[in-house]
């Protein structure tokens, strides 16, 4: 059996090359089975690329499903049923938004927005792997197991009929030539070409024309419409319920009461200044500057005046020693520094000066009759609301100013 089933091998492959390079022609089969052939060869490739697809389809990371292989491959080997489930990527984000969300607090209208939303798309992962396990089983399946019975027996038969021709051409072949070929070893071998034959033809009947197998596919992609469907609609619900939880929250935030900060200062968390080291000398000169710095740049605000000039003669001294004294006089020579003393002059009585006070940080108006100003600016006082607020104008617009935006320079009365 081990000879005939060599020379069998040889006169196949002797055949085969003679058919391709010696211009040999062997058994023609009509048009009808070729188209048959033709059409299994599509369903062969079909059925091996859906699979390939679908998968891609609900697992579309190629990362996660390579990693899952191994997985799968290592626990086959180490003889561990060890399970990994592919991270939908509903689930990821919503992962995202819990951790962040609970991160913010329950006080955070974004925080809980945020704990919301990844909440439900949490419950999108669920139905997602839902849609996997669904159209896995009534899907997959079914294809996979078309493709390892029904599809291998036919391409069987197929690869059968190819050999069993070849086997039969070439001893017909041989005979021709003059070989001593036995008519009982010519005809045993039409025999079992007619067989596989028959059976290739039928199995590829069965597979393409049979109403049974066609309705039995035809069901399976409705199966798995009916999942997309059903995955769909149950996504669409939970957006819905989502969509109306977050515009109930928006409108929440937008109608909270406003909350008032007041940033703290270093005093108010008892830190030590630079000042706080030195004399109170410093303090009474840093007053003197900022007094002096404000008269040249609010001069409308201190008016000072020359007195009116005694009635007594030009020539006598004591108007000659009047006018080198005094420091307002634009004809005469200054004596000193042209800054204004801060100690009273005998030689002139001071204006009272208007309350006022100097911004230390910069103040936008969020409400009307709110006054805005830039830090430094110097702001009429007009009135005291209440411990929190001024009345004040500034550059000519009057309005309300907090108390701790600003340090009173002159009080009010």
């Amino acid at each position: 059996m081990a000879f005939a089933g060599l020379k069998k091998q040889i006169n196949k492959a002797n055949q085969y090359v003679t058919e391709k390079m010696g211009g040999a022609e062997g058994t023609k089969l009509d048009l009808d089975f070729m188209d048959m052939e033709r059409k299994t060869d599509v369903t062969v490739e079909l059925v091996e690329e859906l699979q390939v697809k679908t998968k891609e389809f609900l697992q579309p990371n190629p990362t996660a499903r390579a990693k899952m292989a191994a997985v799968k491959g290592i626990s086959k080997l180490s003889g561990q049923a060890k399970s990994n489930t592919y991270p939908q990527p509903e689930g990821v984000l919503g992962d995202c938004m819990l951790t962040y969300g609970k991160k913010l607090g329950d006080d955070s209208p974004f925080g809980l927005a945020l704990i919301e939303m990844g909440e439900s798309l949490k419950q999108m992962a669920d139905v997602k792997y839902s849609l996997d396990d669904n159209i896995k089983q009534n899907f997959l399946e079914p294809l996979h197991h078309l493709q390892t019975k029904d599809l291998k027996e036919v391409m069987h038969h197929r690869k059968k009929l190819q050999g069993r021709r070849l086997d039969f051409d070439c001893k017909r072949r041989r005979q021709a030539k003059g070989s001593n070929i036995p008519d009982d070893e010519i005809r045993m071998a039409e025999e079992k070409f007619a067989e596989s034959l028959q059976l290739a033809q039928m199995g590829m009947f069965n597979l393409l024309e049979n109403d049974n197998f066609q309705v039995e596919q035809i069901s399976q992609l409705a199966t798995f419409a009916e999942g997309l469907l059903d995955y769909h609609s149950q996504c669409t619900e939970v957006l819905k319920h989502l969509t109306e939880t977050l515009l109930e929250k928006k409108d929440e935030a937008a109608n909270r009461p406003k909350v008032e900060f007041v940033p703290k200062t270093l005093q108010d968390l008892h830190i030590e200044t630079v000042q706080d080291g030195l004399n109170g000398t410093n303090n009474h000169t840093n007053l003197f500057n900022h007094s002096s710095n404000h008269h040249n740049s609010y001069g409308s605000g201190y008016i000072y005046r020359k007195p009116a000039p005694k009635t007594i003669p030009i020539k006598q001294p004591n108007y000659q020693h009047q006018q080198l004294s005094d420091p307002f006089d634009p004809w005469s020579y200054p004596q000193a520094s042209p800054l204004p003393s801060p100690m009273k002059s005998p030689a002139r009585t001071p204006m009272t000066r208007q309350p006022c006070c100097t911004a230390l940080y910069d103040f936008d108006p969020e409400n009307p009759g709110e006054l805005g100003f830039k830090e430094n600016e110097v702001i009429m006082l007009m009135n005291k609301i209440d411990e929190n607020w001024f009345e004040g104008s500034v550059n000519g617009r009057t309005g309300y100013f907090p108390v701790n935006y600003v340090r009173v320079d002159v009080p009010l009365p």
